[in-house]
């Protein structure tokens, strides 16, 4: 009997193949991020935590490799982490309170420069925009004071979040060396060793760039504080806290905690100093993207400049900033995962043999 002719050709049949694998591996997709925004509040101090874990898992090991015991040095390792954050916080906004009536008045003189030089027509005078804005704010007052219970609620929220984050980063630094018997406890029979090995290699690349990061947010740090000291810019440190913090957002935030750099230059030394200032920022940039970042970077996180643009979109519409901050670690460890499977599909014909 002769052999039934194909109803479509070989190639139509592997892109329908490969079209129903990207719809089912979108569908999965859009399930997982439905469900970590429905459960964003158990999901997100988890995600914190194991940010926090690759971030401190060095001075942990460190630490043990010293015959430190291993509940004392997730402790001092999790003090240290609120220590650095809770001191690069408050210098923070103590730099931005005490220069706050400083920058006001300096945005206010270049705000009418533009107005005065310009001649825009059909603009009233920036003390007349200032006093309308005063008596809006006192017009809705009673409604701002309505919504402060809610801010109160908001504040309330995010120190849960941040407590709860802390003790389960002490808790995975505690637990760390269980996490290959859980690998294989959970895992299907017979592909413990790959699960094991997927999420060796997803923590990695997140460690990878929590330090990568960390190591270019120090520099810059240094060398934007030092440009300010040498220009004479009040809260330089502040200011170098804020570069440091703000480095952990790719681009966005480099160029946040630079603008205010530049502000605040304005608006104590003046224009002169406030270009000085931003050619500082800018050459710290550029330091950064053209040697910190190839060297750095590529040796811990291979991802192109695309790729965590859209790592950051996707995260901002998902999350806000908490989404930003979270998207290129979890896209890096995405990326980790599919080349452990391509390894192992590529070395071992698709099939792992269970670790005795």
């Amino acid at each position: 009997m002769p052999a039934r002719k194909p109803l479509l050709p070989d190639v139509a049949r592997r892109t329908a193949a490969w079209c129903g694998v990207l719809l089912l591996v979108a569908g999965v997709a859009a399930v997982a991020v439905w469900l970590c925004v429905t459960l964003k509040t158990a999901v997100t101090p988890v995600l914190l935590a194991l940010l926090g874990t690759a971030l401190l898992g060095p001075v942990h090991r460190w630490l043990t490799a010293h015959k430190v015991n291993r509940s004392v040095a997730a402790g001092l390792t999790c003090a240290a982490l609120v220590a650095v954050v809770g001191g690069a916080g408050y210098i923070v906004v103590t730099v931005l309170v005490d220069t706050g009536d400083q920058i006001v008045a300096s945005l206010k003189e270049a705000a009418q420069w533009v107005i005065d030089h310009f001649d825009i027509a059909g603009v009233a005078d920036v003390d007349d925009l200032a006093e309308n804005a005063k008596n809006l704010v006192e017009k809705f007052g009673a409604s701002a004071a309505g919504g402060l219970l809610t801010g109160i609620s908001l504040i309330g929220s995010l120190v849960t979040t941040a407590v709860l984050a802390l003790l389960l980063t002490f808790f995975f630094l505690r637990d760390s060396d269980r996490a290959a018997h859980l690998a294989h406890a959970v895992a299907p029979r017979g592909t413990g060793a790959l699960v094991e090995a997927m999420g060796r290699r997803a923590f990695e690349a997140v460690e990878g760039f929590m330090r990568g990061t960390t190591f270019i947010a120090l520099i810059d740090a240094l060398c934007i504080t030092v440009g300010l000291l040498i220009l004479r810019v009040p809260g330089a440190v502040g200011l170098g806290a804020l570069v440091f913090v703000g480095a952990y957002i790719p681009y966005l935030g480099a160029f946040i905690s630079g603008a205010v750099a530049v502000v605040v230059a304005l608006a104590d030394r003046g224009f002169v100093i406030a270009l000085w200032a931003l050619g500082v920022v800018l050459a710290v940039q550029v330091l950064e993207g053209h040697v910190l970042q190839p060297l750095i970077q590529s040796r811990t996180v291979q991802m192109h400049p695309a790729m965590v643009m859209i790592a950051l979109t996707a995260g901002a519409s998902v999350a806000g900033l908490l989404g930003m901050l979270l998207a290129v670690p979890l896209c890096a460890a995405g990326f980790g995962v599919i080349g452990e499977l391509r390894k192992a599909a590529g070395g071992r014909g698709g099939a792992v043999p269970e670790r005795s």
